[in-house]
């Protein structure tokens, strides 16, 4: 899919990103920041539209959408935000971020990959965004991670507590081939209402402490309601 110019990410968009990261703590996420959702366009329940217009409601200041494999929600919802834009003042609508989910190898597991802020239209991530799982060379974390960042965009490790191995193992990997940051906002047992898991975000965070890595949140939304991951 060509994404129009109007759409493409800037260094200074990055930069911003840098700095909600670092503000990010266990209650910015479901009703201030979110940055892990998924839409119709892979395996969400949501349109874009639908995602976007709920988003705006909550009151989200920031989010990226992250399809596993695709960009077609993101920019779908980019183009609700500026035909909305017209209507009303833009400090009214959230920012939304580039986002996306790779499928990756790291170690001999498999990892999802988070990417945010890049260029979709960089020849080096396009063949991570044909709606595919990668294959062979392409699918291990080095070279996912080494895709994002040439598209000029940060790599998070997703969910890390979720994986076989424990974050005490995936984490240092992660870090040792660039990794940016991890998810250390996420509820692992879907509770009701949304809540950061404690045990496991104290060890993310140490984690993410220990190797100077941004700590980031997110619902991982698949259903209809993005303040639930089902």
């Amino acid at each position: 899919m060509i994404v129009s110019t109007s759409t493409k990410p800037s260094s200074q968009d990055t930069q911003a990103l840098q700095e909600v990261w670092s503000r990010l703590n266990p209650h910015s996420c479901p009703h201030e920041y979110n940055f892990h959702m998924h839409t119709i366009c892979s395996d969400g329940q949501l349109t874009p539209e639908q995602l976007i217009t709920q988003a705006t409601q909550i009151g989200l200041k920031g989010l990226a959408i992250t399809d596993h494999h695709s960009v077609e929600g993101y920019q779908i919802a980019q183009q609700w935000l500026e035909k909305t834009s017209l209507q009303q003042p833009k400090e009214s609508l959230p920012h939304l971020w580039t986002g996306i989910e790779i499928t990756s190898r790291l170690l001999d597991i498999e990892v999802h990959i988070l990417g945010y802020g890049f260029n979709p239209q960089h020849r080096v991530i396009e063949p991570y965004l044909w709606g595919e799982s990668p294959q062979g060379t392409q699918a291990l974390a080095s070279q996912v991670i080494y895709a994002i960042h040439q598209a000029g965009g940060m790599a998070v490790l997703a969910h890390p507590e979720r994986y076989p191995y424990s974050a005490t193992k995936v984490i240092p990997a992660a870090a040792d081939l660039g990794i940016d940051g991890v998810e250390a906002f996420y509820a692992y047992n879907n509770p009701k209402p949304w809540k950061t898991s404690p045990r496991q975000t104290e060890t993310v965070l140490n984690l993410s402490f220990l190797y100077g890595l941004y700590h980031t949140c997110g619902t991982d939304t698949h259903g209809v309601n993005l303040l639930q991951r089902i």
